[in-house]
């Protein structure tokens, strides 16, 4: 029998299961909008783990105005003197609306304590609180769900090389992601004793491996349909009304300003 780690799955097949899975999450979207339920995932994990290319698959075919990604800058001088959770609470959903956490109030447990951004007091303090702060989402209504994205340093080092040297990716390097490298271990003993913590009966985290980025993200997308569970809303019947254009004059094409057409230059430069 082959080793299940060592097969990848095929582009082919690849593509055929995210759009099945994505055919899924419009469902589950359209579910949580009738039923008005709240939704918060949380994606944490190490830099270059994949957790962008997860939740740009999770939003491509949905409704922004249902699901939207929060994935906030440092905080300001003002949010500093803030209770810490406060400028993340303001961003939780409403009734019928999906909330994607890029990075959350673990910051503090992860980037912040390494890079000593806070207080030992301010760490210790959020240990105690967080859980304590997601027990009561949760009795409050939130679904409530936890990802944390797990790469090997082998291959957070090819993925860093790539951004270095991709053009369009480039943007995706930054200082922190350096530093990230030089403490590594510290980032796994951050990550150890936020788990200690946070791991909960009430609030699990569920790791995801992301060595493989095709195989993290169909199986995050499938684990968290299978969180939440939704039924197919059966739409009305729809006829399309015919167009009454009596009376109407179309204004001169020629007093409009069209994009040129540049694909059919490329085409005629082939």
């Amino acid at each position: 029998m082959s080793d299940k780690k060592t097969q990848k799955i095929s582009k082919k097949h690849y593509e055929k299961k995210l759009a099945e899975l994505q055919t899924e999450l419009v469902k589950l979207q359209e579910w949580v909008k009738q039923e008005q339920l709240k939704v918060v995932v949380i994606f944490e994990g190490r830099d270059a783990a994949g957790k962008g290319g997860v939740i740009k698959r999770i939003t491509e075919k949905l409704n922004p105005r249902v699901c939207r990604v929060v994935a906030l800058d440092k905080p300001t001088e003002r949010e500093r003197t803030q209770w810490y959770f406060q400028r993340y609470i303001e961003h939780l959903p409403a009734g019928g609306e999906i909330v994607l956490f890029d990075r959350s109030w673990y910051n503090r447990a992860g980037v912040e304590r390494v890079m000593n951004f806070c207080s030992d007091e301010e760490y210790e303090e959020f240990l105690r609180t967080c859980p304590e702060l997601e027990r009561m989402l949760i009795r409050s209504g939130i679904i409530l769900i936890k990802y944390w994205f797990s790469v090997s340093d082998e291959e957070q080092e090819k993925r860093f090389a790539e951004r270095i040297n991709t053009p369009i990716k480039r943007w995706k390097f930054s200082p922190m992601d350096l530093e990230s490298r030089s403490r590594w271990v510290q980032y796994s003993e951050a990550k150890d004793r936020m788990f200690a913590y946070t791991d909960t009966k009430e609030s699990p985290w569920w790791v995801v491996e992301a060595d493989n980025k095709k195989h993290a993200r169909l199986n995050c997308i499938a684990h968290l349909l299978s969180q939440i569970p939704y039924q197919e809303i059966d739409y009305p019947a729809v006829t399309l009304p015919e167009i009454n254009k009596e009376g109407y004059v179309r204004m001169p094409l020629h007093d409009q300003s069209f994009v040129p057409d540049a694909v059919s230059d490329w085409l005629n430069d082939k």
